[in-house]
C-alpha cells in the first residue's frame, strides 16, 4: 500500500496492512468529515514524507499535533512560518541559544531540521481542535510504536531525543545497544526548568553523529 511515497511505504507496509491500520484510516477519515481536525489531512504524514526511513539519523518524539488553527503541518512541535511559536517550541529555541548560542529565527518552522535526517514524530498524528489528546485511542499509537520498533531494529547508530514522561516512555522500544537515547523533562512551560533547560541536548547529538562519522545536525532555523 503506498501511503507516504518514498520508501517508508516498504518499510511500513506489513503494518499498513493489518486491520488496525485500516480501521484507524477509517476513523481518521470519519474525524476529518465530521470535525475539526489538525494537520490538514495532506499533512498528517509529513514527518515521513520529509525524512526518508534512510536518511533518519536523528528522533524527536512529540505527544499529538498542535489543537488550534493554523499551527500543525505534521512535524513534531514545528508550525508553519507566519505562526507565532507555541510555549514549548520558545523553550527549544532557548535551549538552543544556550545551548549552541544560535539566536531564534522569526518563525517555528522545523522542515529544515527534517530535510537534514531529524524525524519530528508525533505519537498521536491527528487532533481535533481544541480537544488535547482527543485521537489518543484512536490507534495511531499502535502505528508509531511500531515506527519506532522498525527503525530500531533495520537502523543502528540513531540518536533518540526523548522529553517528558509520554516519549521516555517509549525507551523500552529501542536497543540501547545499537541506539543512544537523551532523555530530559518537556520543554512546556510546566517542565522546562526541570531539567530541559541545560539538557544540552542539541551539542550532544552532534558530537554523537560526528563521533560516528556523519554529518552534525544545523539546528539554526531560516528566517522566512
Amino acid at each position: 500500500m503506498k501511503i507516504i511515497g518514498n520508501k517508508w511505504d516498504e518499510v511500513l507496509n506489513d503494518e499498513f496492512n493489518k486491520p488496525y491500520f485500516l480501521e484507524t484510516l477509517n476513523k481518521v477519515n470519519s474525524e476529518y468529515s465530521k470535525y475539526k481536525v489538525y494537520p490538514p489531512q495532506h499533512c498528517v504524514f509529513n514527518a515521513f514524507s520529509y525524512t526518508d526511513f534512510d536518511d533518519v539519523k536523528v528522533v524527536i518524539l512529540g505527544q499529538d499535533p498542535y489543537h488550534q488553527p493554523g499551527q500543525a503541518h505534521g512535524l513534531c512541535f514545528s508550525v508553519m512560518p507566519g505562526v507565532i511559536p507555541p510555549p514549548s517550541l520558545k523553550n527549544i529555541f532557548a535551549e538552543i541559544e544556550n545551548d549552541l548560542n544560535i539566536k531564534p529565527a522569526n518563525n517555528g518552522c522545523l522542515v529544515s531540521w527534517a530535510r537534514q535526517g531529524v524525524l519530528l514524530l508525533n505519537t498521536v498524528l491527528t487532533v481535533r481542535e481544541g480537544q488535547p489528546q482527543s485521537h489518543k485511542n484512536i490507534g495511531w499509537i499502535t502505528f508509531t510504536d511500531a515506527v519506532i520498533k522498525k527503525l530500531s531494529d533495520e537502523k543502528k547508530g540513531l540518536v533518540f531525543l526523548l522529553w517528558g514522561r509520554n516519549a521516555i516512555d517509549k525507551r523500552s522500544l529501542i536497543d540501547e545497544k545499537k541506539h543512544y537515547i537523551l532523555t530530559a523533562p518537556h520543554p512546556s512551560p510546566l517542565s522546562a526548568y526541570a531539567g530541559f533547560f541545560g539538557c544540552k541536548h542539541f551539542s550532544k547529538c552532534n558530537e554523537i553523529l560526528v563521533k560516528n562519522g556523519q554529518k552534525p545536525i544545523d539546528w539554526s532555523i531560516p528566517n522566512r
